[in-house]
């Protein structure tokens, strides 16, 4: 369709609703639904409309492949919980664990085996920390911001085995189709991964905090936790779940999982690429990357059954820990194909040509800046790293393209500002989660992680102005 203003219209409903109601799922449908109604503007066409673009957008082929790469990823976590992989790598490494140093060695060396998303990190170093708080005589907001810090912020710098990167692929791939790019989407993935730039900030600063800085006792700790966090008898295996006394002990059902996952997709990832006839480090590059990791969690998801089974854990039992963990992810899902219809009609209503037409003002070194603060704001009031990535990747695609500005830099600003409200919102997951294991109240933990967070955006902002020069 030709470029029209009518085009904008799904999001203009999108950001307010969402940023009012501090929902991203609802605000999304009726994005989508008003753009179905747009297309067809009869009682029953709008709906029929929408239907047709979510189903069109389920039965992609890539798109399917994530799909099933998100349910079994999250369903392989339900069975290294149910498993007692989580509680076991927690109980002997609180047993090790001394000194602060230790301690925060620790959470910084454990990414290495637990980034596979943010909220196995938490359950996995959390309750160590919690466990250890006296020892490690930091503020527990202070311990709240370290562990945070290698978190999102470290996940979604890395390209293979985590739940958020057949995410991001995904949205960078709409984008660019919508645009009429032909450039395989996660080598752009890959090339943005320097431009995130508040994450690598964040983390810094989260090192900064963690090694050089000197934090204020206890008494006078800007945030207030529950009377019994810091005492002896608190008992940290009431934190989550997943590291419940009624759980085994047995770290191998974590360590194996994941070393076979990560190990097969790396392999299976060079093999794609070995077959095809390209060397080494090239073979990695040229490889069908989602294929790889699909298949690799696949495999893994058997052997780790078969692990379980000689372990005498039930068949029966394992099903449902593993139905229960991709069920985790039914509202990601959900997102996804909302997101994927609404970039489909987006653009049949003419999106990029609209962008494209209209956008030719903007200063070429504002572009990327204006971007990661438009996101940040958005992201900090509705709390959804993914869901601002879904809303604005098909923009941030089109002002790149019509401004000439790098693609990889500003797809590096909205995944930057989706981690900026992943990191600081007070409604995001990451925050909920860290401040219920560590006994915080989340509003005043917020508030604490709040300034050193608007620092690095600060610090993003020149950044990404600067940068803008060079590429």
């Amino acid at each position: 369709m030709e470029s029209s203003w009518l085009s904008i219209i799904p999001f203009l409903v999108v950001i307010p609703v969402a940023v009012y109601t501090k929902q991203v799922l609802p605000a999304l449908f009726l994005g989508l639904l008003v753009g179905s109604y747009i297309m067809e503007p009869t009682i029953f066409g709008g709906v029929q409309a929408l239907f047709v673009y979510v189903v069109q957008a389920l039965i992609d082929t890539n798109n399917i492949k994530i799909i099933v790469f998100l349910y079994a990823f999250s369903g392989l976590v339900g069975m290294i919980k149910m498993t007692g992989g989580i509680r076991g790598f927690v109980e002997k490494a609180a047993e090790k664990i001394q000194t602060r140093k230790q301690a925060l060695v620790l959470t910084y060396v454990s990414t290495i085996g637990t980034f596979a998303a943010p909220t196995f990190r938490f359950v996995t170093i959390a309750p160590i920390m919690r466990a250890l708080l006296k020892k490690v005589k930091m503020t527990t907001a202070e311990l709240g911001f370290v562990i945070e810090t290698t978190a999102t912020p470290i996940i979604v710098l890395i390209p293979v085995a985590t739940a958020f990167v057949g995410y991001m692929v995904s949205i960078i791939q709409i984008a660019t189709e919508n645009q009429g790019i032909e450039f395989d989407p996660y080598s752009l993935f890959i090339q943005s991964i320097p431009f995130n730039f508040f994450s690598i900030v964040i983390i810094l600063l989260g090192i900064y905090l963690s090694f050089f800085h000197h934090s204020k006792t206890k008494s006078t700790a800007p945030v207030q936790i529950d009377e019994q966090t810091v005492e002896e008898e608190d008992d940290w295996h009431d934190c989550h779940p997943g590291v419940s006394k009624e759980l085994p002990i047995k770290p191998m059902n974590l360590l194996l999982p994941l070393i076979l996952v990560i190990g097969l997709t790396l392999f299976l990832t060079w093999w794609g690429g070995h077959v095809k006839g390209f060397g080494f480090f090239e073979a990695f590059i040229k490889a069908e990357v989602l294929d790889a990791m699909v298949v690799a969690l696949l495999i893994t998801v058997l052997l780790s059954i078969g692990f379980y089974l000689i372990q005498r854990f039930k068949l029966e039992e394992l099903i449902s820990g593993f139905i229960a963990g991709g069920n985790e992810l039914m509202s990601v899902i959900l997102l996804l194909s909302i997101v994927w219809g609404l970039s489909s009609i987006t653009d049949d209503l003419g999106f990029s040509a609209f962008v494209t037409a209209h956008s030719g003002w903007i200063p070429q070194m504002f572009i990327a800046p204006l971007i990661f603060i438009f996101g940040a704001v958005v992201s900090y009031f509705i709390g959804s790293a993914w869901g601002t990535w879904g809303i604005l990747m098909p923009l941030g695609i089109s002002l790149a393209t019509v401004g000439d500005v790098s693609l990889p830099l500003v797809i590096g600003a909205v995944f930057a500002s989706g981690s900026f409200g992943a990191f600081a919102s007070p409604l995001s997951d990451d925050t909920n989660t860290i401040a219920k294991i560590l006994g915080l109240s989340v509003i005043e933990y917020a508030k604490y992680k709040l300034k050193p967070a608007l620092i690095a955006a600060g610090i993003t902002t020149v950044m990404y102005a600067a940068v803008t020069f060079l590429f």
